[in-house]
């Protein structure tokens, strides 16, 4: 999206209110409210975050984008970033404000896990400005130990074994 064009959507902080139907989209977009990451779960309709919602859209319309992050140890974790609106900014305003939040807790740094199938991800990630900080090889046959949900092959019929994690410096 071009800076100067008008953005069709606002973003939001999550409220308790959402828990809900952040359940039913993380069941729906990642198998399972239960997320792993480097050995952690966590339950993202418990994280903090933000959603988009488009300005025209019904008022039970459901969201266009939602981001969801864990601060800890001065580090910011993104633990799931979705934008069903492709080419509309969601994604990067998502993040921007995940790292507004991060700055104003004096985080070092924003981080995040994708799996060795998500090239779309990479590429995105590392136009928004982050780099590659590790990969860690089949983590997830770990992962599934802890949430079997995560198939054995995703996007491009791509098997799934490692993370790669990628990061901001801030």
């Amino acid at each position: 999206m071009d800076e100067n064009e008008e953005r069709l959507f606002h973003i939001r902080a999550l409220q308790p209110t959402d828990r809900n139907w952040v359940a039913h989209f993380m069941d729906e977009h990642w198998g399972s409210t239960k997320l792993v990451s480097r050995g952690k779960s966590y339950y993202g309709h418990l994280l903090l975050g933000f959603t988009a919602e488009l300005d025209n859209a019904p008022d039970d319309a459901p969201p266009a984008g939602l981001i969801t992050y864990n601060i800890e140890d001065e580090q910011c974790e993104i633990l799931t970033i979705n934008s069903l609106q492709p080419e509309m900014g969601i994604g990067t305003a998502l993040i921007e404000h995940v790292k507004a939040v991060a700055t104003e807790a004096k985080c070092k740094r924003i981080w995040l896990i994708i799996t060795n199938d998500n090239i779309e991800a990479f590429r995105f990630l590392q136009k928004w400005g982050m780099s590659l900080a590790a990969i860690h090889v089949n983590a997830l046959v770990e992962a599934r130990k802890m949430k079997p949900q995560i198939p054995l092959v995703g996007k491009h019929d791509i098997p799934l074994r490692d993370e790669i994690e990628l990061e901001i410096v801030l």
